[in-house]
């Protein structure tokens, strides 16, 4: 359970490493996009130095008048 837990959390270390390196933690607009793409980067783990490179799109909708 333990080397479970250690490889769990070193695949998520790379993840972020790799999302800071695309600079997605920088000055960026803040809104759905750009924090589930910071999500699924840093899940993505190591797969992001094999040419993974996940982009998401989606639109909140827009309260009513």
């Amino acid at each position: 359970m333990r080397l479970l837990t250690l490889v769990v959390l070193i695949w998520l270390v790379v993840g972020a490493v790799a999302a800071w390196q695309r600079g997605y933690f920088g000055d960026s607009e803040q809104n759905c996009s750009t924090l589930a793409t910071v999500a699924v980067t840093v899940v993505a783990g190591p797969l992001n130095y094999a040419g993974v490179n996940p982009k998401i799109d989606c639109e909140v909708p827009q309260p009513s008048r």
